[in-house]
């Protein structure tokens, strides 16, 4: 590898975190609009309409997994063991989580799962690339 190939799918994670708090403001500001809520709820964590309560739900995901993604990113890189194949289970992890917070946004249950758990067993390979590289050098 040539320089931070490893770090340009954690920053298209953090792009996608940006992304869901956009959404979230945009979707609060409707729901105040239309009246389904006080814009006290929020501040006092009271009772929030589904229409933000599911991104805000996606936004708290996105920082439970992908910690241990960003821990293991830094970690090969370190180790000098973010070669190919660490950069493309990467961007596969990501992938995941893009279509995973989609999946969880829209309201599909099924496709969510199967997302996390494909982001989960890339992150997986991840931790075992990061062992084996360990391991053998």
């Amino acid at each position: 590898m040539t320089g931070f190939e490893m770090f340009w799918p954690l920053v298209a994670h953090a792009f996608l975190v940006f992304c869901l708090y956009a959404l979230l403001v945009v979707r609060r500001a409707a729901v105040v609009r239309e009246g389904k809520v006080e814009r006290i709820a929020f501040r006092e964590n009271l009772a929030e309409p589904e229409e933000s309560r599911v991104v805000n739900r996606a936004i708290a995901n996105q920082f439970e997994l992908p910690v241990l993604f960003y821990a293991v990113s830094v970690l090969l890189f370190i180790a000098e063991a973010d070669n190919i194949v660490a950069v493309v289970l990467a961007w596969m992890f990501v992938a995941a989580r893009y279509a995973q917070a989609a999946m969880h946004i829209t309201g599909n249950l099924p496709l969510r799962r199967l997302f996390f758990m494909l982001g989960f067993a890339i992150l997986f390979l991840l931790w075992s690339w990061l062992v084996l590289w360990m391991a053998t050098s």
